[in-house]
């Protein structure tokens, strides 16, 4: 870091902004005043490297950030990432721009991004060109004084901690809402316009066939079990498409009376709770096209599970279980699993609950079910 006072202040807050938010805007307004920065650069990426999912049109995501933005002293948007084209890695941002302006330059990051930040591409030189200022995030609990430590043995440099406090506000959530054609809340003024007019993140056809057959509060809880089986998604090495087209189909024959629908044949000793994942399988396939049997076998097992279950069926069981908008007793533990512990043991208590609840209520346990808690009570599978 330069000592020269007179040398200009410079910040850079990059992300994929798909879309951009009000929180997003309060980070900058705080980093502009923490920093006492001459001018914040808002830089949308091209090709995020940590994220897998194709975002909005390049060009829409920075006349968004234009609109967010207008209005806002000392912030700059940029196209240069969206310029060059291809992944946007951060070294070579901050090496450019440290190169173009005399300055002091300053990249800012969430703590969820601190945690991750020695998986970066030549975090070494991020650090020769710029300094790290993190503000705090809600949803997540970095131990800073185990990164600073880490930084200054690993990099023989220091971070900045700031004061601000990022609210959990999610564009991932914002963006499967209007897939769905829910709500949004959190979009700065003009940014909601924008969206509608560009027809951006409009629904599929598979959105379309859920929002069609399904009442709004069942609609809104696959919205939410899309976004939480996202958040994991990554980390589990599952496409995140993939992921999200599961989700989505999980409870699309929910409220469809299997008698009616020709050609399906229901298995013996189905419980009537279970059926609609058995049919949504079925629907999935045969009307909606889809070919891919993992993900039609997590649609069939999501309620019951079985034994020896793949990933993405562990993962759509444990999410219809602990989306946001479940509250029965017991929820908060299971999803305090899902943020932050081993997701294999979440996946393990999340059946145990199933099967605890079954016998509590004193109702029928689907064999499956049983068949499952068996295999993976141990925690040895």
């Amino acid at each position: 870091m330069c000592d020269n006072m007179n040398m200009k202040k410079i910040g850079i807050l990059g992300g994929t902004f798909n879309p951009v938010h009000v929180e997003h805007v309060n980070i900058a307004r705080s980093a502009i005043n923490e920093l006492q920065l001459d001018k914040l650069i808002v830089m949308p990426t091209f090709i995020s490297p940590h994220k897998d999912r194709a975002p909005a049109p390049a060009i829409d995501r920075l006349n968004m950030l234009k609109l967010a933005f207008k209005n806002v002293d000392k912030v700059e948007v940029s196209d240069y990432e969206i310029l060059k084209q291809g992944k946007s890695y951060t070294y070579l941002t901050v090496e450019h721009f440290k190169k173009s302006e005399d300055c002091e330059l300053f990249f800012i990051v969430g703590e969820d991004m601190l945690v991750n930040f020695k998986t970066w591409k030549n975090p070494d030189r991020i650090l020769d060109s710029c300094t790290l200022a993190v503000f705090g995030r809600q949803d997540v609990f970095a131990d800073f004084d185990k990164e600073r430590e880490y930084f200054i043995k690993t990099f023989g440099k220091e971070f900045i901690r700031l004061s601000y406090q990022g609210k959990e506000i999610s564009s991932t959530k914002i963006r499967v809402y209007s897939e769905f054609s829910l709500p949004t809340e959190f979009l700065p003024q003009g940014v909601s316009e924008y969206i509608k007019q560009k027809g951006l993140f409009a629904p599929d056809k598979y959105q379309k066939f859920i929002i069609d057959n399904l009442p709004y509060k069942r609609v809104k809880h696959t919205a939410d079990v899309v976004v939480c089986a996202l958040k994991r998604a990554k980390e589990l090495n599952l496409d995140e498409d993939k992921v999200a087209l599961t989700a989505t189909l999980h409870d699309c024959a929910k409220y469809i009376d299997y008698k009616t629908v020709e050609g399906f044949s229901l298995p013996e000793n189905v419980p009537a709770p279970v059926v609609h994942a058995f049919l949504g399988a079925y629907i999935a396939e045969k009307v909606l096209g889809v070919t891919d049997k993992e993900i039609l076998d997590a649609i069939r097992y999501h309620t019951s599970g079985r034994a020896n279950m793949s990933t993405l069926e562990k993962l759509i069981f444990v999410a219809d279980m602990v989306e946001e908008g479940r509250t029965y007793e017991g929820v908060g533990y299971l999803r305090g699993l899902y943020e932050k512990e081993d997701f294999e043991h979440c996946f393990r208590e999340c059946l145990k609950e199933e099967v605890v609840h079954l016998i509590n209520k004193k109702q029928y346990i689907y064999e499956k079910t049983l068949e499952a808690y068996d295999y993976y009570k141990q925690g040895s599978n």
